[in-house]
């Protein structure tokens, strides 16, 4: 076991298995030394933990929850493309959309639950560029979802 996989177990939490894509499209493919991952829901064990909109029946700390879901998503599709984590060499950017209620603007505290999950997993290599966008609604009526790119050795 990595030790990436191990701090992750430290943390309580247990890599899943690769969420299945709900449409065309892949969970994450290499170009050259970066992984892109595609959107991550915060799906367990196939489904999905919860729905609406965040600052109306979800609340932010419940979102924050759901973005390190995400983030633990979406290392698990990195890990079934390269096979170890600890291939990564630092996690370049992450990019949170925030299903919002109309008046809510709380969308960086939400992805924070991400970003700071990154950090206690990878340490200065978990530091990042970041996007946290609020949009009208997510697949699934998902609160959450979450991209990472990573730059991997080779």
């Amino acid at each position: 076991m990595s030790s990436v996989e191990q701090k992750i177990i430290e943390l309580g939490l247990v890599l899943p298995e690769t969420a299945k894509p709900l449409a065309a499209y892949i969970p994450a493919v290499q170009s050259g030394n970066l992984v892109f991952t595609s959107g991550q829901l915060p799906m367990h064990e196939g489904k999905l933990t919860m729905t609406g909109k965040v600052g109306a029946e979800v609340s932010a700390e419940q979102a924050k929850a759901l973005a390190e879901i995400c983030a633990l998503n979406a290392l698990a599709a990195v890990k079934m493309l390269i096979g170890d984590l600890e291939k990564i060499k630092r996690v370049v950017k992450v990019v949170g959309f925030v299903a919002s209620a109309p008046d809510f603007t709380g969308q960086p505290g939400v992805v924070n639950g991400a970003s700071e999950f990154l950090g206690s997993v990878f340490g200065d290599k978990g530091i990042h560029a970041r996007s946290a966008v609020g949009v009208a609604v997510l697949p699934l009526d998902a609160p959450v979802e979450v991209e990472l790119i990573v730059e991997i050795s080779q």
